[in-house]
């Protein structure tokens, strides 16, 4: 396989920083571990991708000190440095846009002398954000590729941990299709590589050219062996991991284990913190599982891996996960993943590696997620059989390296060196066997609940 020189714009990538500055780093050195990649930051982050010393063939830095200030100012005292408001997304709009065309201004002599086969953005992963690079290359030889990208998840109704989190600016979000450079961005891709079901529906107006790879993974020294040397009569342990606030629904996973922890047939550790620790203490205590519940707060990354891997089974009932990157590394330590059929980590979870339980409604989950930790606390070989399959999978398919390997695939189809790949969710593919299996049984891709194709729709 032949090297491609490779322009990646990644404005705040930052591989010491975590969730999408970390994600878009980790995805962009993993490329370069393949190919010839110019990565373009913006100055903010410079010395720290610098110091990380990952293979790229060179790092340009876009200046914008001024609009910078005023972006931090305002994350800072505006938005409090609240990485999840999606009002901080909306306000984001213009600094994206400044940032690439400041890319395009320093960097365009060199793309129009053919020095990179193709651009890539990597960060933002939100499709709310267009990129002005797609309608830059439009008349170029130059192949634009967009993502993964992910968001446009839908808000469930009828579940109080959402209602607490809900913005007003959600209502919005139809709006970004009337943006500058929204329709071009899509519409001048050479590729759109998403990271959900969800968006994949979204966009199916572009289905030619739409494909799937997870906005996550995993570094390979994640995977390891096995250890656990389990009996029929010790407890289940199960963990939760994530900041605790209302959409991560805590109290639901609690709520399923209470029967299992009051007869003393499991122990839970709660790792993270967030303003729902004290009503989830209080949640355990009315239950009468105090004393089976751990709450430990938040932990070093390397001691959060080490108790997935003394847990056998991570309870991960959150209602709206776009990403849910804490999945794959519990598939990775063995801890068996327990999830709501929805977002990031119901396209992850399949059933040979995992269990999850339809999006219904809370009383609904609680006593699915119940039955499920029953039959996994009397059949402890199917729990064994399941943690061997996801950590398996794990290792061939979710890391940096496969994640990467599957760009090139993208990559190399619009520069014309490969065939076009087949890239769908774990789900559709599911199906699609399914369907191969049994052709009278007719099978093809459903748009989640509450996608829309609104760019398809503007004239």
């Amino acid at each position: 396989m032949s090297k491609l020189r490779i322009l990646i714009l990644g404005q705040n990538v930052d591989p010491t920083d975590v969730s999408v500055p970390l994600v878009g780093y980790s995805h962009a050195a993993a490329l370069a571990e393949i190919h010839d990649v110019t990565l373009v930051v913006g100055s903010p982050v410079e010395d720290r991708v610098r110091s990380a010393k990952a293979n790229f063939r060179s790092i340009e830095v876009v200046r914008m000190a001024m609009l910078e200030r005023m972006r931090l100012w305002a994350f800072r005292r505006i938005f409090k440095s609240n990485y999840e408001s999606q009002a901080l997304t909306a306000f984001s709009y213009p600094f994206v846009v400044a940032f690439e065309w400041f890319a395009w201004r320093q960097m365009r002599r060199r793309i129009l002398a053919h020095e990179f086969d193709a651009v890539m953005r990597v960060v933002p992963v939100t499709a709310v954000l267009p990129s002005p690079f797609a309608f830059f290359l439009r008349k170029t030889q130059i192949p634009f590729v967009i993502g993964p990208i992910n968001g446009g998840l839908p808000w469930p109704p009828g579940f109080s941990q959402l209602q607490k989190q809900k913005e007003w600016v959600s209502s919005l979000r139809y709006m970004y299709a009337y943006l500058p450079f929204a329709r071009s961005t899509y519409r001048y891709a050479a590729a759109i590589i998403v990271a959900s079901s969800n968006t994949r529906a979204e966009f199916s107006a572009y289905r030619d050219k739409v494909f799937f790879i997870p906005e996550n993974a995993i570094h390979r020294s994640l995977c390891c062996e096995d250890t656990r040397q389990q009996k029929a009569s010790d407890r289940l342990n199960l963990i939760f991991v994530g900041g605790l606030v209302p959409r991560k629904a805590c109290d639901l996973a609690l709520r399923a284990a209470a029967p299992l922890l009051k007869n003393g047939k499991a122990h839970f550790t709660v790792v993270g913190n967030g303003p729902e620790r004290d009503r989830l203490k209080e949640l355990a205590k009315s239950l009468g599982i105090e004393d089976s519940v751990c709450f430990s707060g938040w932990l070093s990354h390397a001691e959060v891996l080490k108790r997935m891997q003394q847990s056998d089974v991570f309870v991960f009932p959150s209602v709206r996960e776009f990403g849910g990157g804490v999945v794959f590394e519990s598939l990775a330590s063995g801890a068996v993943p327990l999830v709501v059929d929805f977002g990031g980590p119901g396209d992850t979870v399949f059933p040979k590696i995992g269990f999850k339980v339809p999006m219904s409604n809370e009383d609904d989950i609680v006593e699915q997620m119940g039955r499920v930790l029953n039959q996994l606390a009397i059949d402890r070989s199917l729990l064994t059989e399941v943690r061997k399959q996801g950590m398996t999978y794990a290792r061939e398919h979710l890391t940096w390296n496969a994640k990467a390997q599957d760009t090139t695939r993208i990559l190399n189809w619009v520069v014309r060196k490969g065939p076009k790949p087949e890239l769908v969710p774990p789900r559709l593919a599911a199906a699609m066997d399914s369907h191969r299996d049994d052709p009278g049984h007719s099978v093809g891709p459903r748009p989640a609940t509450g996608a829309t194709g609104v760019l398809a729709n503007l004239p």
